[in-house]
């Protein structure tokens, strides 16, 4: 089971699970255990950059959008220091029209990506 670290998005912010082709993340509706969302539902999954963030819109404001600009350099350091536990923000679509800007391990994020080609 993979952690996920919900950001923003039309999900509450907080923790949410990865595990066996399953998201399960807080909403409203289910705000205590959580809905679980089949990977066969995302429509596409994407690392989050300075850019893409500003293409969602003001929903996920200016904070959120100065934290993910700390992401790729993040990532970059990661990569040049030689580390294994990478993690990854990103932008999730789902079919159903819902947004999420989330992070993960770079594993779960690859297994995110593999399920949407």
């Amino acid at each position: 089971m993979a952690k996920i670290k919900v950001h923003a998005g039309d999900f509450l912010a907080g923790d949410g699970r990865f595990q066996s082709g399953a998201l399960t993340l807080r909403t409203t509706r289910h705000n205590i255990l959580g809905e679980t969302i089949l990977t066969s539902q995302l429509n596409s999954v994407d690392v989050a950059s300075e850019e893409s963030v500003k293409k969602i819109g003001g929903t996920l404001g200016w904070g959120v959008l100065g934290a993910v600009a700390l992401g790729p350099a993040g990532l970059l350091a990661g990569l040049i220091l030689g580390g294994k536990n990478k993690d990854v923000t990103f932008i999730a679509k789902f079919k159903d029209g819902r947004k999420l800007l989330a992070t993960t391990d770079s594993k779960s994020f690859t297994k995110l990506q593999a399920a949407v080609f």
